[in-house]
């Protein structure tokens, strides 16, 4: 069993940020604390939705809390995800020293997944705020988990296919925001593993894994109603196989199947389903893995 931080959104209704992030990962064994950045009755896709962001103060008092108290020693894994303002993204940043502080002999893996945006709406968080999660947190990440619209904000580079991001070689090329006009030599995090790549086939999407070891993608059938909290999900089974021992690769192909067959069996409902996450006892078909295009 590992020990894990996961820092996001929480919801009242609803699996998405922390509400699918906490229990997919304690399906799989594992313990976690969270920290909620904001507190929301339901996503704000949804027609009505009421909730209120958390000071990024009472936060750094809570992660002082957790520290007296001896509990950030012992952690193996941090998630960040939602981060709307760049309080938030400080409260971060700085989670990942303290806990990288008070673990000096343990590999802690960090797990940045930017939720900047998507398609096609672009950016839904304040772009100071995005800006400071591509230049402040991905570089500190062991893997991040953009999806297609937030790798191109990272790389200042519209991705619209796997051989342009593979291509594009991320590591070392993501833009650094600081910069006027934003450059891309900012150093990035050794693994990045991008969703909704879009492939040949309409059909489908690609997730693909770049790091300085290994290359590869697996297919994805596009589902026309799939409910939000899937990103959040792929995140935390991904660093959940990483935390088992699972190398890049099969991390990829283990979390593309869980987010598959959740999806699958939840079908209908309009949420995901934590009756739906893989378990220890119910782990996902293995994935197949794909070489990248060349």
């Amino acid at each position: 069993m590992a020990r894990i931080l996961a820092i996001s959104s929480q919801v009242s209704r609803g699996q998405v940020g922390l509400s699918i992030i906490a229990p997919a990962l304690q399906a799989l064994g594992h313990d976690v604390m969270a920290l909620p950045t904001v507190l929301l009755s339901n996503h704000p896709g949804h027609a009505h939705v009421a909730g209120t962001a958390i000071d990024p103060e009472v936060l750094h008092e809570m992660l002082d809390a957790l520290k007296a108290n001896g509990w950030l020693a012992g952690i193996d894994g941090i998630l960040t995800g939602y981060l709307p303002t760049t309080g938030h993204v400080a409260v971060a940043r700085r989670a990942v020293g303290l806990v990288r502080s008070e673990n000096p002999s343990r590999k802690v893996v960090y797990l940045c997944d930017p939720v900047l945006g998507d398609d096609p709406k672009g950016l839904y968080i304040d772009e100071r705020a995005a800006n400071a999660i591509c230049g402040e947190l991905i570089s500190l990440a062991d893997c991040a988990t953009p999806n297609r619209f937030e790798l191109s904000f990272m790389c200042g580079h519209d991705i619209r296919s796997a051989a342009a991001a593979f291509a594009h070689r991320l590591m070392g090329k993501l833009k650094d925001p600081s910069s006027n006009p934003p450059s891309i030599d900012h150093q990035c995090g050794p693994v990045i593993v991008a969703t909704s790549i879009p492939a040949r086939n309409p059909q489908e999407t690609l997730n693909t894994l770049i790091s300085p070891a290994s290359k590869a993608l697996t297919r994805v059938p596009i589902r026309t109603s799939a409910p939000h909290g899937t990103g959040d999900l792929f995140s935390a089974l991904f660093l959940a196989a990483l935390l088992n021992g699972k190398s890049d690769a099969d991390a990829l192909a283990f979390a593309t199947a869980g987010v598959d067959e959740t999806l699958s069996r939840s079908h209908g409902k309009g949420e995901l389903l934590v009756s739906a996450l893989p378990t220890q006892t119910r782990l996902p078909a293995y994935w197949q893995l794909e070489e990248p295009p060349t």
